[in-house]
């Protein structure tokens, strides 16, 4: 029962939804609406409506929910980790963590498309690239991807992609990599008709018929191997190998550029990285020269502004999915930025130096541990090894070990066939050596004596040493001291425009609040140093949380399962795919192989589509922007057989909510097929609808936008499906799971909760907004919408409404007239607002020519003002070069964005003022956001590609 007081505690929801209640009816009022349910009935189809209130926990306040997942996470219990797999404890220097992981100023910026107010992020990602470049010995790199496991899936595909020997068509696997790696590659091979032929590296005869291989260093054991000697015998076949690397381990060990390996991939993490029960963090992938217009996901590279000075921009951006659709070579859609520039940040830190020592000393401590090991009679089988050892026990004794360790708080990884390995790490200290020594000592073990000596135990022999230098750029070997570091953070954070900022209107994109108390919990050492691979019993929190927020995400679905394993929205698609296509298949229906995407569908669906094995089909849209019925049942009767699926995103990328919506699905339904709905935009259906009403079978739910994990500057991000009944046998599997599904589909991702650690940021969301504070977010989310189309479509046509003159959460303004009557494009609006402290909304997607904005939920009446007064500003400069009143060429929109150097350079050869240049708006002389360098040259960039940091006198910084 609530007591009286309890009316005197704010709601989570009124911090969190932007506009107060005054706010709400003035907007409500000038759209000639009662309240915000007369909205809804405006908006959302009748027949899709829900009947009745979610049924969710009451919604609690902020500090009663921190008190609450505190306890939670307590259940969790933190035991010395050495169970390795390619996940690792490490420190995170607090300059770091305090500066990047908890400030918003790097967690809430997004993806750098507009790179004149990213340049901070972007030499970040530059000095990532720079520490790949220089460990792995090779010459490109990209700005990450999801993880280890999919790295390798990528490195595969894009070796496939290459080849050019007509029978080369299978793929060589190193049976002694990491099983996820092995599980991930297996999935990525089967939908893409790739063999795959596992074998041992020293022993398998090569021939024509390899289309590329690959190898780990060091192994699954914890073996260094010679690379060398294989990596010879696969060029003599024209066979490219791809290593997967430990990255602490390249600061002592030979790259394998130096090696010869033509691609080289791994994970990040133990830079900085906190293990997060076992995401997200970031992979590196890196290759020859000969890869770069091959390379899956995002490559950050040097070019120059207007001006002639250096800047840095992404580079290559055709490779995105969501402009080459069906012909995209990758489905990645999100990196791990975020985790990109803290194990960046780490190098730049330490410095080339500090690395090694790190390293040195974990290899040390594993000497140490070797020799003590054999003088208590254990027999240790890795003869050259950097941080692992694999102690020979038979099934028997491991178990009796494993009992010992975990009352003691340690965890081993156990081998199935009986063994032990330990890996060490940067957090060991030489107690920990004793504690794993008395945990052995406990052991009735026979004497065995090694019959190496013991100053020849675990000796790296001299040719796999590294001998060349790394990390030489001026950037590594300057910021050592924590003030130093604290300054150049402060400087890099500076030059981007985040959400801290000013309001980020990106459609489909969803860039709203990413509330404090949301975030807290991740760096709780409860949650962060989680290995994915630790026992159950030690995870209770974590399992309870998961299973919890697996209930609200079922129930606000109102589907039936959840699978959390994709760490991305592109790899929820691609997940999702999968399933379906595994129920055909079980159904011996595998003639089925064709998707249908409208063409407002999202733009990274049939990307995912073709990732998975199928052939895409298009269906059109009305001029209203909905499906085509006529075209849709055309092409479903004409293909029935083979019709597998229909992908459709709700509401649209048009931002309306199709009125035929529920027909669509049956007409697939009727004809054997799935409907998989893409949930990016789920954040216009919370409360008032759901996929599962609609009639959707499988969808994605991008947490990262509807549940409020920050983009990071573009990742991490959370994919996790949800599916029907009739799928949930079907789900993804995972080697980490104790218990796999009979007919599940095989991993896709290295961890089995995927990006498990920002799962409480999601989790915090929803306990603390309550259903009617997720229903009026959803309802504020479209208000705002619809008050800006309203403000604006005197001045900007709106594209598409839906059939009383709505928008759902986002809208289209078309603004490709204005090449017409002014020669301006649409990149010249959204460089000008960067003048006006705004980022641009998103440019010519799904419609060439075009902005989609999306204000979000959380965004005040005076920013949404804001945002339009300057629309409405930068409409009348239009109108003046339409009038001849402003030069045609010369003029504010064509030299945007105008930075301050540009504004203090003599001579002034522009026809208007400086001040008109800097401060066309009242409020930008109280607070203005400069932008650090001007318009920049893209194609420049594309021809001269240079992806890591240039010399220090041509350097921005």
């Amino acid at each position: 029962m609530k007591d009286a007081t309890d009316l005197l505690t704010p709601l989570f929801s009124d911090r969190h939804i932007g506009p107060r209640n005054s706010e709400i009816q003035s907007m409500l009022a000038e759209l000639k609406l009662e309240n915000l349910e007369q909205l809804i009935q405006e908006t959302v189809p009748k027949n899709i409506c829900l009947s009745k209130p979610l049924k969710l926990p009451e919604a609690l306040p902020e500090h009663e929910f921190l008190h609450q997942l505190k306890e939670l996470a307590q259940s969790n219990k933190l035991c010395k980790t050495y169970i390795g797999m390619g996940f690792n404890p490490c420190h995170t220097p607090g300059v770091i963590q305090r500066n990047i992981l908890e400030n918003p100023g790097w967690y809430t910026q997004y993806t750098p498309y507009q790179a004149e107010i990213a340049q901070g992020r972007l030499q970040a990602l530059l000095n990532y690239q720079t520490m790949v470049i220089d460990l792995t010995g090779l010459e490109i790199t990209n700005a990450s991807l999801l993880d280890e496991a999919t790295a390798a899936a990528e490195a595969m595909t894009m070796m496939k992609r290459v080849s050019s020997h007509p029978e080369a068509n299978t793929f060589f696997v190193s049976r002694n990599c990491f099983p996820h790696i092995i599980d991930v590659l297996k999935t990525r091979a089967a939908y893409l008709d790739i063999p795959i032929e596992m074998g041992d590296m020293q022993t398998t005869k090569l021939s024509e018929r390899f289309f590329g291989a690959l190898i780990q260093c060091p192994d699954n054991d914890g073996q260094i191997l010679d690379y060398e000697e294989f990596i010879h015998r696969a060029h003599e076949y024209q066979c490219p190998v791809a290593v997967v690397s430990d990255i602490l381990s390249l600061v002592l060990l030979t790259s394998p550029g130096k090696l010869g390996a033509d691609i080289a991939l791994g994970s990040s993490q133990r830079f900085g990285v906190p293990l997060c029960y076992g995401g997200p963090s970031a992979a590196f992938l890196a290759a020859k020269e000969l890869y770069k217009r091959h390379f899956p996901g995002r490559i950050i590279g040097l070019s120059v502004d207007k001006d002639g000075q250096s800047a840095i921009r992404m580079s290559l951006q055709t490779r995105e999915q969501h402009i080459r659709r069906e012909q995209a070579t990758s489905n990645i859609c999100t990196a791990q930025v975020l985790l990109a520039i803290m194990a960046g940040m780490y190098a730049v830190y330490h410095g080339p130096e500090g690395l090694k020592r790190i390293a040195d000393r974990v290899y040390r401590f594993t000497q140490n541990l070797d020799r003590e090991l054999q003088k208590l009679g254990f027999l240790q089988e890795n003869r050259t090894y950097f941080d692992t050892l694999k102690v020979n026990l038979d099934l028997r004794l491991s178990q009796r070990l494993k009992t010992i360790a975990e009352k003691n708080m340690i965890n081993f990884r156990y081998f199935p066939e009986g063994g032990i390995g330990i890996t060490l790490n940067e957090t060991t200290v030489s107690k920990d050596l004793d504690k794993i020594l008395e945990t052995f000592k406990t052991l009735n073990n026979k004497k065995r004596h090694s019959s190496r000596s013991p100053s020849l135990i675990g000796q790296i022999p001299q040719k796999f040493i590294r001998q060349h230098p790394f990390l030489t750029h001026p950037i590594f070997n300057r910021y050592q001291s924590e003030t130093e570091m604290l300054r150049y953070i402060k400087q890099l954070e500076n030059k981007d425009l985040a959400l801290n900022t000013a309001m980020i209107p990106l459609g489909s994109c969803t860039m709203k609040l990413n509330a404090t108390s949301e975030m807290t919990p991740i760096t709780w050492p409860e949650f962060s140093q989680i290995h994915p691979a630790a026992p159950v019993s030690q995870t209770l929190g974590y399992q309870e949380m998961i299973h919890n927020l697996a209930k609200s995400l079922i129930e606000i679905t109102g589907l039936q399962a959840v699978s959390f394993q994709p760490n991305s929205g592109a790899q929820g698609e691609y997940t999702g795919l999968l399933v379906i296509k595994a129920y055909h298949q079980d159904r011996k229906e595998s003639q089925r192989t064709t998707v249908l995407i409208p063409e407002s569908a999202h733009g990274t669906n049939p990307a995912s589509a073709v990732m998975a094995g199928f052939k895409v089909q298009v269906v059109r849209c009305a001029p209203n922007g909905e499906i085509d019925l006529t075209d849709l049942e055309e092409k479903v009767k004409t293909g029935s057989y083979q019709l597998a699926a229909l992908m459709i995103t709700y509401p649209s990328t048009y931002g309306v909510f199709d009125e035929n919506i529920m027909q669509v699905c049956q007409i697939i339904h009727a004809r054997g097929g799935q409907v998989y709905l893409d949930g990016a935009n789920l954040n216009a259906q919370v409360g008032w609808c759901s996929p599962g009403k609609i009639g959707a079978d499988v969808c994605h739910i991008n947490l990262h936008k509807t549940f409020c994990i920050p983009h990071g500057g573009g990742g991490p991000g959370m994919g996790p499906i949800l599916v029907a009944k009739h799928l949930v046998p079907f789900l993804p599997n995972h080697p980490l799971l104790a218990e796999n599904r009979k007919k599940g589909i095989t991993a896709v991702s290295a961890s089995p909760y995927g990006s498990a650690g920002i799962l409480p940021i999601s989790w915090a969301y929803i306990a603390m907004m309550g259903e009617k504070g997720l229903k009026k977010a959803t309802a504020v989310a479209i208000l705002n919408a619809n008050y800006i189309a309203h403000r604006l479509k005197e001045y900007y046509p709106v594209l598409y409404v839906g059939k009383n003159g709505r928008v759902a959460h986002e809208l289209i303004l078309d603004t490709r007239n204005f090449k017409k009557t002014a020669m301006v494009e649409v990149d010249d609006i959204a460089k000008r607002l960067m003048d006006y402290g705004f980022h641009a909304p998103t440019v010519s997607f799904p419609v060439p020519g075009t902005l989609m904005v999306e204000p979000t939920e959380s965004e005040s009446k005076a920013e949404l003002d804001r945002f339009c007064e300057a629309m409405i500003m930068i409409r009348e400069e239009i109108r003046q070069i339409e009038t001849g009143k402003m030069n045609l060429d010369n003029n504010v929109l064509k030299n945007a964005p105008h930075t301050a150097q540009a504004l203090l350079a003599d001579p002034w050869d522009h026809p208007y003022s400086r001040e008109k240049a800097a401060y066309p708006a009242p409020w930008l002389k109280q607070n203005k956001f400069w932008p650090s360098v001007s318009r920049i040259n893209n194609a420049y960039g594309d021809r001269n590609l240079i992806c890591s940091c240039a010399p220090i006198e041509t350097d921005i910084h």
